[in-house]
């Protein structure tokens, strides 16, 4: 990643060579960017959410935009660089120390469940013998969510009833597989926070230590990520940042929602907690290479099709731990969304790692007409973003494997 400071530094270096056209193009573009992308978070407030912040990082700098109220008691502005909950993005994290494993020879992606955690993936027709560690990362194991045993009706007082409640990730484990698979592994694909419980529960199957461990020593500290933790079911984000609101019921009021509630918020599959300079870093880094060998990466991304109705944009497929999307001005981007009550954050990145986006999304409707307005206008501001990008610096996107 490329930062405001080396843009500096490098136009001034330009200047004293005694060419100045170069650092006079870099600043029109740095300003256009910056208005686009305002222009474009305001339209995503406009849909009604409380509170937006972007940032996009390029090989020519870095823009942000913020749009909305940090909270709607104070009314004051989204603050610059505010935490975030990760959500599921947190599963690239995980995807990708298991996917370091992977290269270590330490485990394999054709290892089953059963033999990695035996006896914990049985009944209703879930068996562990035929769910594979690819399976899992995935999410073509057919698993049912624990999800809906954890938060039965969808309502205020189900949150506030329950949101101090922490499961191990056995018990929630126990509670999915009381319910039928929705396919044989390996014969569809459905998302399932549940794979990815397992998937921590197997890197300290074969490390000793816990997924956190992992993650803060292969990845967090040796990209410099200081910003980004693993806070388990410690419910209270650092500050700065943007608090969230939950609509639970077409014209109901919009309740806070920034703690966070417990029994989905503190595992593998997405209690994570950063910012948005270190996602990009991380998305960067990790479709450039830098993190994973060539033989994982590709892993990685070998895709399958997401079927319509899962929530992810026309054309979408699924990698381990990573989704692809088409951009509309060619080719494709690569990332994960990360979502609670309350907030939507969505990283992406062009498939070189040169130009990363992310959005936050500090409130969520029930209406479904409004909420799908707001999906749209999130998605759209990354596909410009990266969209755009690729048409003004000439990059065009690697092939992408499926």
């Amino acid at each position: 990643m490329i930062t405001r400071r080396r843009l500096v530094m490098s136009t001034a270096a330009v200047a004293v060579a005694g060419t100045a056209v170069p650092a006079a193009a870099a600043t029109a573009r740095s300003r256009s960017w910056s208005w686009s992308l305002q222009r474009e978070a305001d339209a995503l407030r406009d849909t009604g959410v409380t509170g937006v912040a972007v940032r996009l990082d390029t090989p020519q700098g870095t823009v942000t935009a913020r749009s909305g109220v940090r909270d709607l008691r104070s009314h004051g502005p989204v603050p610059e660089g505010g935490y975030l909950r990760l959500g599921s993005t947190t599963k690239t994290f995980v995807a990708t120390v298991l996917l370091r494993l992977v290269g270590e020879r330490r485990v394999s992606l054709d290892r089953t469940v059963e033999e990695l955690l035996p006896g914990l993936v049985r009944g209703a027709g879930n068996d562990g013998r035929t769910i594979t560690v690819r399976h899992l990362l995935r999410h073509t194991s057919g698993l049912p969510d624990y999800v809906p045993d954890v938060f039965p009706e969808q309502s205020a007082e189900t949150y506030f009833a329950n949101r101090w409640r922490a499961y191990t990730p056995a018990e929630l484990v126990r509670l999915a597989v009381r319910h039928r698979p929705a396919f044989p592994a390996g014969a569809g694909w459905a998302y399932s926070n549940t794979n990815y419980v397992l998937a921590g529960l197997i890197i300290e199957r074969i490390t000793g230590r816990g997924w956190e461990r992992e993650v803060a020593d292969r990845i967090l500290r040796p990209l410099g990520l200081r910003h980004t933790d693993t806070p388990g079911t410690r419910p209270f984000l650092p500050h700065p940042h943007t608090s969230d609101y939950q609509q639970f019921a077409e014209g109901g009021p919009l309740v806070d929602t920034t703690l966070p509630y417990r029994p989905f918020d503190s595992g593998a599959d997405g209690s994570m907690t950063g910012t948005a300079r270190d996602l990009n870093r991380f998305f960067s880094a990790l479709a450039g290479g830098r993190l994973l060998a060539p033989a994982e990466l590709a892993a990685m991304r070998d895709t399958v099709e997401v079927p319509p109705g899962n929530g992810h944009p026309a054309g979408a497929r699924a990698g381990l731990g990573l989704f692809h999307t088409p951009l509309s001005g060619g080719g494709g981007c690569l990332g994960h969304s990360g979502s609670g009550f309350g907030y939507v954050v969505e990283t992406a990145t062009t498939l070189d790692g040169r130009r990363t986006v992310t959005v936050s999304a500090h409130s969520r409707s029930a209406d479904p007409e409004q909420a799908a307005r707001q999906e749209t206008a999130l998605r759209d501001l990354i596909d410009h973003a990266l969209s755009r990008g690729d048409r003004d610096t000439g990059i065009r996107a690697r092939g992408w494997k499926r």
